[in-house]
This record gives structure tokens, sequence and C-alpha cells, in this order.
């Protein structure tokens, strides 16, 4: 064999390597921007997400999951909680991140907010974090939101703590109606149909836009259509989060298959 010697079954190299006489220059980063996002570990829906809106900018997503166990119901959302600290802590450990996402609207709602924050940030100081239900918020205001109507794939009692988060910080909720799911992974496939036909049966004429709950639910890629047959805002979990993180890294780019808020 071409660059290598047998001698009593070991082999010895008659090639050395050789350190290069280019002198190794270092980026600041191998990716200009960068985004940390804890994802459950049940989630089918954020990544793919992040993944199509995002793949001509200049960003890297950097995932991590934390455990989660079904049912979906205020005490396994709050189980999460603890769990966020250590998951940003491996993100690029001992690197700074732009952004720190937790793609859960649910947890975000039943955890708070701020809870969320100081959990992230006891890993991360400084990093700005971002909930599908703090960028939800966030969108209604640029758009200028007043009254919206909801549409979950939850239980009812988890669907009502969203619906005083959103009396709370956003907008009046007009009306609010869910699938009655308890299983994220089976929010995950709730079929394209089911979101547009129900997303449209939900949306009240007095309302000025629906909100789609849930990082789990395929909505982002429904909404085009839904707007279409509304003739009113659609904003989704999935989308918000991206949109504020986007604003977040000074990306203001349209994207044309996102909706209304992306031109925000």
């Amino acid at each position: 064999m071409s660059g290598t010697c047998c001698v009593s079954g070991a082999v010895t190299l008659d090639v050395q390597s050789s350190i290069s006489s280019v002198t190794a220059r270092l980026d600041a980063r191998a990716i200009a921007k960068r985004i940390g996002l804890v994802v459950l570990a049940t989630d089918h829906t954020t990544e793919a997400d992040f993944a199509r809106v995002l793949h001509r900018q200049q960003v890297g997503v950097y995932v991590n999951r934390i455990g989660f166990e079904n049912p979906t119901t205020h005490e396994s959302l709050l189980r999460t909680g603890p769990r966020l600290a250590a998951a940003a802590a491996n993100i690029l450990p001992d690197e700074p991140l732009d952004v720190l996402v937790y793609g859960c609207t649910a947890a975000s709602v039943v955890l708070g907010n701020d809870k969320v924050a100081e959990h992230m940030n006891s890993a991360k100081p400084g990093t700005p974090c971002v909930t599908p239900s703090s960028a939800a918020v966030d969108a209604f205001g640029a758009l200028g939101i007043k009254k919206v109507s909801v549409l979950t794939p939850y239980t009812r009692d988890v669907t009502d703590s969203l619906v005083r988060y959103f009396s709370e910080h956003g907008p009046n909720v007009v009306n609010a109606t869910c699938f009655d799911l308890s299983d994220d992974r089976e929010m995950a496939r709730l079929s394209r149909e089911s979101i547009i036909e129900a997303g449209v049966a939900a949306c009240d004429p007095q309302s000025d836009a629906l909100f789609i709950s849930c990082t789990a639910v395929r909505a982002l890629g429904c909404v085009s259509q839904i707007e279409n047959r509304l003739g009113k805002p659609v904003i989704t979990s999935n989308q918000a989060m991206i949109w504020r993180c986007m604003r977040h890294l000074a990306i203001t780019d349209d994207v044309p298959s996102g909706g209304t808020l992306f031109t925000k």
C-alpha cells in the first residue's frame, strides 16, 4: 500500500504530516448571528419552521431539547421551567447568543415570561428572551390589533390560561376555540385542512385578527390561505416567534408566505 509500511503487524507511515505555511485566520463567528432555541423533547414543528423561514439568512439556529411529559396540563408545563437554565447553558457553552427562545406557548403563559427569562438568563445573562406569547403580544402591537379571536389545540383549561394572559397583556379576546387535545404529538399531526377550516370558523367578525396558538401546530404554512379567506391578519405562535427574533437581529426582510406580520 502506498504511503505505509507494515512491520510485524504494525502500520508505520512513510509520509508524515506537516503544519501549513498558511496562518490560520479565524472569523469572529462561524455564522454571523445566533439564535438559541429551547424546545420540548416531543416537538415536531418548531425547528422545521425556523429553518424554512431563515434558510436564506446568515443566522445559526442552535437547538436544545428539554424533557416533557404528556398530557399537556398546567402541572406538566410548570415542570419545564427548572429545566430551562441547563438547556440554555448547553447551547454553545460559554459563548454569547443574540437571542434566546423558549418554543412553548402554553408553558410561557403558565410559567410567566419573566420567570422564563429568569431561568434562561441565569445561563446566558443579558440575552434577549423571546417566547411565543410575548412575541404574539408584540405582533398585536405592531399590527394595531385591539380585538382578537383565538384558536388553540389545547384543552379548555389550558386555553383559558392563554385567554387570561392576552386579556392582561394584549388585546381584548373576543372569543376562543380549542380542539381539546392533550398530547402535543397529536397537536403536531393536525392536518392543514383542519387548521384552515377551524381557523376560518373561529374568527369572529368583530375581531381584528386571528391568533392560532401552539408551536407544535403546523399553522405557519396555512397563514396566507387563512388571511385570504378572512381578509384579516393571522398570527401564529411560530410565525410571531420567528418574526420577533428576526427583528431582534435587525433582519427586516418580508416573508411572502408568512402573512401580513412579516411586512411590519
